[in-house]
C-alpha cells in the first residue's frame, strides 16, 4: 500500500469520497461486481456491497468521459473462470487507457494506452466478450470517427494483449454518441455495430471478427438524438438462434425496439422469408440487414412512451442461469430505462398480448436536480443503478417479488475540493467544493464494525449553496459544533449544527448518552429549510415541526410552484442521496460582512476565540486580513501586510502568533495579544520574501513556534520564529518534482523536537517527511513517499492531520483535491 524510504511508517487508505463525472456513459458495471466511474481524470472503482469506493486508477490526463468493463454486467454468464478483468477509460482528449484486474487479490495493472485514433474526446465505448481470451469493442468521438478493435487478452496473469485495429470510418458530418456492438445469430462469426449521434438515425454495420465493416442499412423513427442503443443477445427458438432485438432511446423521450429476424441463407439461392402471423407486437416492417451469406428482415417491435423527458440510457437485463446447475442461460425480456425526468423505469411484454408495459418506476419523487444521467443493471438483475446531475448514484435493490428499496452508495463532490477541516472532536471530516456543497464525512460504527473495521459514509450537507466554495473553518470552541464557509462572494457566513446532525452523530459513533462536550440537550432548532435562491438556509424549530408535517403530507412532495419544506431527521443509518440533499442542511447563524471581493481563506484559533479571514486581491488595501471574535462575531481587527490574495492562514497552537502566505511570495507573522478584558491587539512581527513564486500552504509545528511553507517554486522551507521579531529559516527541503500546493505538520510523539510534515503537489502525489531538529543539528529524511494509486489524481488542494488522541496508535490524514475526492489515510509508526 506504500513505499517507505526511511522506515517507521505505514500508510493505509481508509476513506475515498468521490462524485461521477456529469456526462452521459460514463458509468460502467462490471462482471466481476464492481462499478467504474469516471471522476475528473480518475476512474474510481466501488464496490456496491459496501456501498465504499476501493480505488482511483491515475491513467487519464484529462477528464474521464466513458468506462467500459470487459467483460460487462451482460456477458457475466461467460466470466465464472476469469482471473483477469479489464477496464476500458476513454477521456476528453481522445485517448483510451485499458487496465487490468486480478480477482485473487484486488490489485490493478496499467497494460497498455490505445494509440491514439481519436482527435477529440471519445464519447462511447461499448464491447462484447467473443471467447475467454478475445473481445471485441467500438469507440467513438466527438470528431466523428468510430474504430473497431480487436483485443486478445493473455491467459495468465501479467501477461501481454494483443491489440488490432480492425477499422475505422466515419459515418457522417454530425458525430455518434451511442454504439452498440453484438454477435449475429448463428454461429457465422458476423458482427453487428449499431451507432446513433446527432442526425437522429441508427445506422448499422455488418462484417466478420477480422475484417473491415460494410455498412448495412439505417434505422428511422426518432425525431432526436440518439443516446443509447443496446443489443440482446441472440434469442433462441425451437432450440437454434434465430433473432435479435435492438433497443434504442432518445432525446425524444421515446424508446424504440427493433427486431432483426434471421432470414434463409443467400447462398441456397431462396431467400425467402417466411412471415410470422401478424401480431400487435411485431406490425412495421423495416429494411433488410445483410450480413455475409446471412440476411435479416429489421422490423419495430414496440415504441414504448412513458418519460417525459430525455431518454438517456437503455440497456437490456443481464443473461440469469436457466438452472442450478449447468451452463444454459437465458435472457429475461426486461429493458431498464433512465431519463432525465428524475426516473428509471422497467418495461416487460405483458404476458398475454405481448405488449411491452412499464412495470416498475423509481427515482421520480426525488430531489435530485436535473435527472439522471444513465442506469445499469447488477449482473444478476436484482439491482439497478442510476448516476444524476449531481454527480449522485442512486442503487435499488429488488428485495421481494418486484419491491425495489433503495440502497446505501458512495457519494461525494463533482467538482473540485478546496478544503477540509476536522471536527474538534475528530468524529468528521468537513469538505467544500466548487460544486457548491458542503459536506460531512465520518466513520459509521456498528456492533459489528467494531471487529471488521469502521466504514465511512457521507451523513450530512450542512449548506448547499448558489456560489462556489473556496474555504471552510470549524470552530474550535466547546458547545455545539459550528462552522464558517467562504464563497465566491464577498460574505463569509457562519452555520450551527441542529439537533438532528447532532443526534444523528452520536448515531454514528455509538455513543448512547448526549453527554459529550459537543453537545447540547436543550437545542431548539431541529434543522434548517434551503431558501428560494439558494443562499441563506432557515431554521426549523422543533415546535414547527408538526405544522411542517401537516402542510407537506406524509411524503412531503414537492410542486414546480413551491420549494418544499425539509424534514430534519435523525438517522439511524447512512443517510442516501435523497436525504442528503434536502432533510441534513444546517441553519446559518451569522453573516460576516466586510471584504471587497471573494473569500479566498479562512482559519479559526485553537481556543475557538477568533476566526481569520482573507480575500481575493490585487491591491494591498483589499489583502487585509479581517479577525472576528467568536460568538459577537464582531470585526476586531484589519491586519494590514501582503499585496495579493493570501492563500492560507493559521494560528500557532498556542494562539500566540497568525501565520500568512500570499501569492506576493512573502509569509508574515503576526503576533495576537488577548487582554482579560476579552479585547484583541496585534502588531506585524515580520514580513518576509520567503520563496520565488507564489506560496501555496503553511503548517505550524503542534509543539512549538516553527512552521513550513510549500511554494509552486517546488519547494518547502521550515522556518522558526526567534525572540520577539525575528524569523530564521532553519532547512529547505530536497527539491520536489512537482509544484507544492499543501502542507501540514504533525508529531507523532508529542515531542518539540520532532515532526511528520505532509506535503502534497500539484501532481497529486503525497509525502512524509520526518523532522528533527535542535539547537546544533537539523535533518529531515522521507518517511513515506505514496503509492500512486493511493494518492490523488490533480493537484492536492488541502492536507489536514486530526488531532491525536492520547490512547491512538495511529494517526489521521485528511486530504482533499481537484480530482473531486476527499481522502482520509491512516498512518501508523513502528
Amino acid at each position: 500500500m506504500s513505499i517507505g524510504e526511511s522506515g517507521g511508517f505505514e500508510v493505509k487508505r481508509v476513506f475515498i469520497g468521490a462524485g461521477c463525472n456529469r456526462i452521459v456513459n460514463n458509468v460502467s458495471w462490471g462482471a466481476c461486481g464492481l462499478v467504474s466511474f469516471g471522476a475528473q481524470n480518475a476512474v474510481a472503482i466501488y464496490c456496491p456491497k459496501s456501498a465504499q469506493i476501493l480505488t482511483t486508477l491515475p491513467a487519464n490526463r484529462a477528464s474521464v468521459n466513458c468506462t467500459h468493463w470487459l467483460p460487462s454486467s451482460k456477458f457475466a454468464f461467460r466470466a465464472k473462470q476469469l482471473e483477469q478483468h479489464y477496464l476500458l477509460a476513454g477521456d476528453a482528449d481522445g485517448a483510451i487507457v485499458l487496465w487490468e484486474m486480478s480477482l485473487s487479490d484486488g490489485k490493478w495493472r496499467r497494460v497498455l494506452q490505445i494509440p491514439l485514433s481519436h482527435k477529440k474526446g471519445v464519447t462511447c465505448v461499448n464491447g462484447i466478450m467473443v471467447s475467454q481470451t478475445e473481445a471485441m469493442f467500438a469507440s467513438t468521438s466527438s470528431d466523428g470517427t468510430i474504430c473497431l478493435w480487436q483485443l486478445v487478452l493473455p491467459m495468465a496473469k501479467g501477461g501481454d494483449c494483443e491489440l488490432l485495429c480492425l477499422d475505422s470510418f466515419s459515418v457522417g458530418p454530425k458525430p455518434m454518441v451511442a454504439l452498440a456492438l453484438a454477435e449475429l445469430p448463428g454461429n457465422n462469426g458476423q458482427i453487428v455495430l449499431a451507432m446513433g449521434g446527432l442526425d437522429n438515425k441508427i445506422h448499422l454495420y455488418c462484417g466478420g471478427r477480422t475484417g473491415k465493416l460494410v455498412r448495412a442499412c439505417e434505422l428511422k423513427g426518432h425525431t432526436d438524438w440518439i443516446r443509447s442503443l443496446d443489443f440482446s443477445l441472440p434469442v433462441s427458438t425451437k432450440g437454434e438462434s434465430s433473432s435479435i432485438f435492438l433497443v434504442s432511446s432518445s432525446q425524444d423521450k421515446g424508446i424504440r425496439i427493433w427486431k432483426m429476424a434471421l432470414r434463409s441463407s443467400l447462398s441456397d439461392g431462396h431467400a425467402i422469408y417466411k412471415k410470422e402471423e401478424i401480431s400487435l407486437s411485431s406490425y412495421i416492417e423495416g429494411p433488410v440487414l445483410v450480413a455475409g451469406p446471412y440476411s435479416f428482415q429489421i422490423s419495430l417491435e414496440s415504441l414504448l412512451i412513458g418519460h417525459e423527458d430525455w431518454v438517456y440510457s437503455v440497456e437490456w437485463q443481464p443473461p440469469l442461469a436457466s438452472s442450478m446447475e449447468g451452463d444454459s442461460y437465458y435472457q429475461p425480456q426486461s429493458i431498464l430505462s433512465a431519463s432525465m425526468d428524475k426516473a428509471m423505469m422497467i418495461w416487460q411484454p405483458e404476458k398475454t398480448s405481448g405488449i411491452w408495459m412499464n412495470v416498475v418506476t423509481v427515482g421520480e419523487l426525488s430531489h435530485c436536480a436535473l435527472g439522471f444521467y444513465g442506469g445499469h443493471w447488477s449482473p444478476h438483475g436484482d439491482s439497478i443503478l442510476a448516476h444524476g446531475y449531481g454527480g449522485s448514484f442512486h442503487l435499488w435493490k429488488n428485495v421481494d417479488n418486484d419491491n425495489w428499496l433503495p440502497q446505501r452508495v458512495p457519494s461525494g463532490h463533482f467538482a473540485s475540493v478546496t478544503d477540509i477541516a476536522w471536527a474538534r472532536s475528530g468524529d468528521y471530516v468537513l469538505s467544500v467544493s466548487h460544486d457548491q456543497t458542503t459536506r460531512i464525512y465520518a466513520p459509521w460504527k456498528t456492533e459489528a464494525s467494531l471487529q471488521t473495521g469502521e466504514s465511512w459514509h457521507e451523513i450530512a450537507r450542512p449548506q448547499v449553496h448558489g456560489h462556489d466554495f473556496n474555504c471552510v473553518t470549524i470552530v474550535q470552541s466547546k458547545g455545539n459544533h459550528r462552522f464558517v464557509s467562504g464563497a465566491e462572494e464577498k460574505v463569509a457566513r457562519v452555520f450551527e449544527a441542529p439537533s438532528s446532525f447532532l443526534k444523528t452523530l452520536n448515531n454514528s459513533s455509538l455513543q448512547k448518552s448526549c453527554s459529550s462536550d459537543d453537545f447540547q440537550s436543550d437545542v431548539q432548532i431541529l434543522g434548517a429549510n434551503m431558501s428560494a435562491l439558494g443562499l441563506s438556509q432557515k431554521p426549523i424549530y422543533v415546535q414547527a415541526v408538526h405544522e411542517t408535517t401537516e402542510r407537506n403530507g406524509i411524503d412531503g412532495i414537492d410542486s414546480l410552484e413551491t420549494i418544499p419544506d425539509a424534514m430534519p431527521t435523525v438517522f439511524t443509518e447512512p443517510p442516501i442521496e435523497d436525504q442528503l440533499a434536502w432533510h441534513t442542511l444546517w441553519p446559518e447563524s451569522h453573516k460576516l460582512y466586510g471584504h471587497g471581493n471573494e473569500i479566498f481563506s479562512l482559519c479559526c484559533d485553537h481556543g475557538g476565540e477568533l476566526v481569520a479571514s482573507s480575500c481575493k486581491a490585487q491591491s494591498a488595501n483589499v489583502a487585509e486580513i479581517w479577525l472576528w471574535l467568536v460568538g459577537s462575531w464582531k470585526a476586531v481587527g484589519r491586519l494590514h501586510s501582503h499585496i495579493l490574495t493570501v492563500t492560507q492562514l493559521e494560528f500557532s497552537y498556542d494562539d500566540n502568533y497568525l501565520l500568512s502566505v500570499s501569492r506576493d511570495r512573502h509569509f508574515s507573522v503576526f503576533r495576537i495579544t488577548r487582554t482579560g478584558t476579552g479585547e484583541i491587539s496585534y502588531n506585524l512581527l515580520t514580513k518576509q520574501e520567503g520563496h520565488k513564486r507564489i506560496i501555496w500552504s503553511c503548517s505550524w509545528n503542534p509543539q512549538g513556534h516553527e512552521f513550513a511553507t510549500g511554494s509552486r517554486d517546488k519547494t518547502v522551507k521550515i522556518w522558526a520564529v526567534q525572540g520577539e521579531s525575528m524569523v530564521k529559516q532553519l532547512m529547505t527541503l530536497p527539491q520536489f518534482h512537482s509544484s507544492v500546493t499543501a502542507v501540514s505538520w504533525v508529531s507523532p510523539n508529542n515531542r518539540r523536537n520532532d515532526g511528520l510534515l505532509a506535503v502534497g503537489m500539484e501532481s497529486g502525489l503525497i509525502e512524509l517527511w520526518n523532522l528533527s531538529f535542535s539547537q546544533t543539528n537539523l535533518g529531515a529524511s522521507l518517511a513515506v513517499r505514496m503509492d500512486a494509486l493511493l494518492c490523488h489524481v490533480s493537484s492536492v488542494n488541502r492536507l489536514s492531520w486530526r488531532k491525536k488522541r492520547e490512547d491512538e496508535k495511529s494517526m489521521k490524514l485528511a486530504s482533499c483535491g481537484a480530482d473531486h475526492c476527499v481522502r482520509v489515510f491512516e498512518v501508523t509508526t513502528d
